[in-house]
Formats: C-alpha cells, structure tokens, sequence
C-alpha cells in the first residue's frame, strides 16, 4: 500500500509539471505510467490481506454479507473493492474484575453480591477464555468485536451474583469456595458455548466479607472446634474407662478360672489319695528334710513307719561316747 501512494504521487507529480511546462510535455507519459502502476500496486494490496497469528479474520462481503468460516493464518486473497476482513484474537485472553480495574487502580470493579443470609460479599474474579475459531463468523454476526463488553462482563458479574446468594458467609470464607467457584463456572460455561466462545477457567480471586460479620464467624468457627476438642476427650475417656472395665471383666474371669481349676486339682487329689493310701506316705517322705534323724508319729497311723521301728532302730545304735 505504501508504494502504491508513492507511485500514485509521483506520477501525479509529473503531470503536474507536464501540463505547466510545455518544454516538459515529455513528462506526462510518465506521469500516467506510475498513476497506472500505484492503481494496480493499489488493487493488489487490497487483494491480499495478511492474517497475524494467533489471529482469525472474518471476511464481509458488500453484496452476500459475513462469509462463513475463518481466515487462515497467512496471505490470503479478498476481492477488492468488496470485500474486507475483520481480526479478531483467537489467543487465550483473560477479563479480571477487582477492587484494581483494568482501567486503572482507582476503579472499583470488584462485584458485590448478597450472601445467603443478606450479608455484603465482595468478591475479586479472573476469567479466562478464548474465541471459537471454527464459529468466529457466527461471533462477528451476532456479537460483533465488542463481544466482551456485551456478553462477558455482564454475564461473569450477573452469575458470581447468583452463585453467591447460594451460600452463607459462614461457607464462603472456609469449605464452600471451591463449590462456589465450580458453580460459576457451570453456568457461565453454558453462556459462553451459546455465544461461540470457550471457557477456559474462572479463578475466584479473593471473597471479602464485613469485618465485623468474619470476627463473629471466627469465634464461633474457635467455640464449635473446642467443643469438638471436648467431645473427643470425652470420647477417649469412655473408650479409656471401657478398657478398664473390659480389663477388670477378664482379670475376675481368669480368676474364676484358675479357682475352678484348683478346686478341680485338688478334688482330683483327694480321690487319688483316698484311693491310695500309700501316697501320702510318699508325700510325707518327700516334704522331710534330708537331716532329720528322728520322727515321731502314732504307730497305728498309717505312715512310713511305726513309732516300734523307730525305737527299735534308735536302740540298736551305739551310745555315744561319754566325755
């Protein structure tokens, strides 16, 4: 396009000067050859448009209107005269709305919204999406390059809104933030495939609530986990006073038991004894200690030996010598 306005004006020039100057009469075939030249050095750049990437272009015709499909990446050619092109940004793009706006630190475009219980909730949110190449005609005949004005703000604003009015305060500053932003992104999702557009994710920046409204919810959050920390002492000291008294329960059974089991033993021995009465000389035999010499028991007992035997054997010893 450049060259074809300096041809365009240089070839004015000399013509110009060839209609001034009869001497330089020679001038003016000249001057209609580059006029020519930037003509069709004109019709050629407006034949050809380039597409940058990540970009896809939108082709309107005069007669027949948006064309379908996108322009490729690249040269391509256009009829000139009717048809123009339209780009738009097929990258990832990404809208944020904070108490920092993008136009500028001093604009507040953070969105307020009414929790379950009717209490102020400020919230800061990112978007991030991209164009649907395939359906970018379909975006410029319905939407037109001012889609994110039309559609995204408003549509982001007016479901962070209806998301938040779901949940208490309580919820949004501790389990229900992911839920909350997992909503959002449902219902904005739905809008943007109506609208050719692709959701790539909704980033719930910071939730803000009145100060006074997160001190009350941070005590009862302290009182409701002491309360938990009591009730678990409580519970360990029943599980603790459950294992004595499943302890003492089997220290009295085992006690039951070994009685059971003496009485048994010693029943047994009786009837043992009774029966043979012989053993109790052998356990009288068996309880004496190796060094006495001398026992005296009534001779008709039944025992080792009678007191004669005893006599008898102490008799038959010498008396020891006398001093």
């Amino acid at each position: 396009m450049t060259i074809a306005i300096a041809l365009f004006v240089l070839g004015i020039a000399l013509l110009i000067v060839s209609r001034q100057n009869a001497a330089q009469k020679g001038l003016f075939r000249p001057g209609m050859v580059l006029v020519g030249l930037a003509a069709l050095a004109y019709v050629a750049a407006s034949a050809i448009v380039v597409v940058p990437a990540g970009r896809a272009g939108v082709v309107f015709n005069n007669f027949s209107g948006v064309k379908p499909g996108a322009l490729a990446e690249g040269y391509n050619l256009l009829i000139p005269g009717l048809e123009s092109v339209v780009l738009y940004d097929a990258r990832q793009q990404e809208l944020t709305l904070s108490r920092r706006g993008e136009d500028g630190p001093d604009v507040d475009e953070s969105i307020v919204a009414r929790s379950k219980e009717g209490l102020e909730i400020s919230a800061d949110v990112t978007v991030q999406f991209r164009i649907k190449r395939e359906e970018v005609a379909q975006l410029h005949r319905e939407l037109g390059p001012t889609y994110i004005k039309a559609v995204i703000r408003p549509q982001i604003r007016s479901k962070v809104r209806d998301a938040i009015g779901q949940f208490g305060a309580a919820d949004l500053i501790s389990t229900g933030r992911s839920e909350l932003e997992a909503r959002v992104t449902d219902n904005l999702r739905q809008v943007f495939d109506k609208s050719h557009l692709e959701l790539v994710s909704v980033l719930l920046r910071e939730l803000r609530i009145p100060q006074s409204v997160a001190k009350a919810i941070e005590e009862k959050q302290t009182a409701e986990q002491q309360v938990a920390i009591e009730n678990n002492r409580l519970r360990q000291s029943r599980i603790a006073a459950q294992r004595k008294v499943a302890e003492a329960q089997g220290e009295s059974e085992a006690a039951v038991a070994r009685a059971r089991g003496e009485a048994q033993a010693l029943r047994l021995r009786g009837e043992a004894l009774k029966g043979n009465p012989q053993l109790i000389q052998l356990t009288i035999a068996e309880k004496l200690a190796p060094t006495i010499q001398t026992v005296v028991l009534p001779s008709n007992g039944n025992f080792i030996m009678g007191l004669d035997n005893l006599l008898k054997s102490n008799s038959s010893q010498p008396a020891p010598p006398k001093p």
